[in-house]
């Protein structure tokens, strides 16, 4: 990897920096960011992490073979219109715009380019994201692989179809959310039978860890693990009845084809906008 140039500073541009430095994947000389017009962020961004930034474009694309684009979708046309003459066939285009597809970021830059298209979430900020990418057919092997270790820094990465993007988006992209969600009530719950919030707080993250630990590392499915901590007339099964009675299983997955279902119309929404296809 020679020189990634990244257009966007928020905190997705910036998990990724932490990430890449963190793992010694790149040199921070070799990382280079610009925005719109907040040179604040830009001058913070360089302090905390020692990488480079600037307005100039001739400066930040000189000699970059990556370039991601982490800007806001909404301000996805203006900003490859402006940067547009930099990019090149021989670049890898990396995108975590949601609900842009690749067809539509070639149309913008009205140029074939290299896209890997991804759907991280925001534990990237811990390194503990689920990130699904799609790439085109003009993305290398090299370039694939670049593109994997890049992903891999800020959690785990695989690859899918990009008419499966939206469905991760629903379930991965939004997940945190719902998990956040679900923290809530389990915080509200401790206090109203007792507990300090501070105590409820960490038991019930200890609880998440060790159930998501228990998921990942056992041959088991989850329904096997859950029916054998649910006792006939136990606490568990008390427990569970309820959210049986309410329908909280159907639920979740109900929010999450919603979720799914709403990025498809963004999707949609944004490139009858911009008037492009939304495959590629």
């Amino acid at each position: 990897m020679n020189k990634m140039a990244i257009v966007g500073a928020g905190s997705m541009a910036e998990a990724f920096i932490s990430g890449i430095l963190e793992n010694g994947l790149m040199d921070k000389k070799n990382i280079w960011v610009t925005n719109n017009s907040n040179q604040e962020r830009l001058t913070k961004l360089g302090e905390l992490y020692g990488i480079q930034n600037t307005y100039d474009l001739s400066k930040l694309f000189e000699g970059a073979n990556i370039v991601m684009l982490a800007m806001k979708p909404k301000d996805a046309a203006s900003a490859i219109a402006y940067i547009r003459e930099y990019l090149s066939k021989d670049m890898l285009i990396i995108s975590v715009l949601a609900g842009v597809s690749m067809n539509t970021i070639e149309a913008l830059a009205d140029k074939p380019l290299s896209i890997a298209r991804a759907m991280p979430n925001t534990s990237a900020a811990v390194g503990k994201s689920a990130t699904a990418i799609a790439v085109n057919e003009r993305v290398s092997e090299q370039q694939l692989e670049t593109t994997q270790k890049l992903f891999e820094t800020v959690g785990m990465a695989a690859f899918v179809d990009e008419n499966q993007l939206d469905a991760v988006t629903g379930l991965s992209g939004s997940g945190p959310a719902y998990i956040y969600y679900l923290i809530e009530a389990m915080e509200k719950s401790a206090v109203e039978i007792g507990l300090e919030p501070q105590m409820g707080k960490e038991l019930i993250v200890q609880t998440l860890i060790g159930a998501a630990e228990m998921v990942k590392n056992s041959h088991k499915s989850p329904e096997q693990l859950r029916r054998e901590v649910t006792s006939p007339g136990g606490t568990t099964e008390a427990g569970v009845n309820v959210l049986e009675d309410h329908g909280v299983q159907q639920a979740f997955i109900s929010c999450i084809k919603a979720a799914a279902t709403q990025s498809r119309k963004m999707g949609d929404a944004l490139c009858a906008h911009l008037k492009v296809g939304k495959s590629s």
